[in-house]
């Protein structure tokens, strides 16, 4: 689990009856981190600061969240709760939360009126542990799903998936929302054949309607480039585990963070990224 990370913790928000919910993952105090988007259709907050060469380096929490770009309202009470607590970007008027928030569409799910906002984004920071968690349909993966490239009847359900690897002293964790245009990759078949020859995507295919959104932790020390690396390497995970992936379909990103306690070389921490990541997206599809 991402969790197994130390100082990191996880919490979800559910609507069970809508399909929505929203996840946050809550990081420890200097948390260095940058992010990559490759997807065509994006929906995320923050995201400019992440680039390597802005001036805020740390970033407090990220928000994973379904109701597409509404759904972002939902950092809005993560701000708060870390506003409470002290926790910020020192400025003279006080510390000023960083928080990151990507989106994925599950507007179509269940009740589409019904979005995550400051309130819920405010309870699963209440509702953060530091040990295990729920996967599956719940929190920002509560209405997502996968396998629409092909057409209505392919689909099923996604989810939250979550996996670890270590080397060493090094340690890598993955927390995922997957609501992908594509579907699993199977090791034992070529992307062609699990796309059964379809060629282009079904008419059914909503633009914008998917996206897969994650968080890769490491204990390294990475610099804002570093984790900027380490995100490259969730999608290579991205790509490992889902086909097709980062279409015009889907706003997929990731969003690395790097909590500095051991050294290691960032090709290295890209590999056990990768690696996480795929596991992640693996076990949110299990069954």
């Amino acid at each position: 689990m991402i969790t197994d990370i130390e100082g990191v913790r996880v919490g979800h928000w559910t609507d069970e009856s809508a399909r929505t919910g929203c996840t946050v993952v809550l990081l420890p105090a200097g948390t260095v981190a940058s992010g990559e988007v490759r997807g065509g259709a994006p929906a995320t907050r923050e995201w400019a600061l992440l680039e390597p060469g802005m001036l805020v380096q740390h970033v407090d929490a990220v928000v994973l969240t379904g109701g597409s770009a509404f759904g972002l309202a939902s950092a809005d009470g993560a701000m708060r709760w870390c506003e409470e607590r002290g926790i910020g970007f020192p400025t003279a008027a006080g510390p000023v939360p960083i928080v990151v928030g990507l989106a994925l569409y599950d507007l179509g799910a269940g009740i589409a009126g019904v979005r995550p906002g400051k309130d819920e984004g405010y309870a699963a920071c209440l509702a953060a542990s530091a040990g295990q968690f729920v996967t599956g349909s719940v929190g920002a993966g509560t209405g997502a799903t996968v396998g629409k490239y092909r057409g209505p009847e392919h689909v099923r359900a996604g989810g939250i998936g979550t996996a670890s690897v270590e080397d060493g002293p090094v340690a890598v964790g993955a927390l995922v929302a997957v609501n992908a245009v594509g579907e699993l990759l199977s090791p034992q078949r070529s992307a062609f054949e699990r796309l059964g020859s379809a060629g282009a995507p079904s008419e059914t295919v909503g633009l914008g309607e998917n996206t897969t959104i994650g968080v890769l932790v490491t204990n390294a020390r990475l610099d804002k480039a570093g984790c900027r690396h380490l995100a490259a390497g969730g999608h290579d995970g991205y790509a490992r585990a889902l086909e097709p992936v980062h279409t015009s379909f889907d706003g997929d990103a990731v969003v690395a963070c790097a909590t500095g306690s051991v050294d290691a070389h960032r090709d290295h921490v890209r590999a056990l990224g990768a690696a996480a990541m795929e596991a992640a997206i693996r076990s949110s599809l299990a069954g």
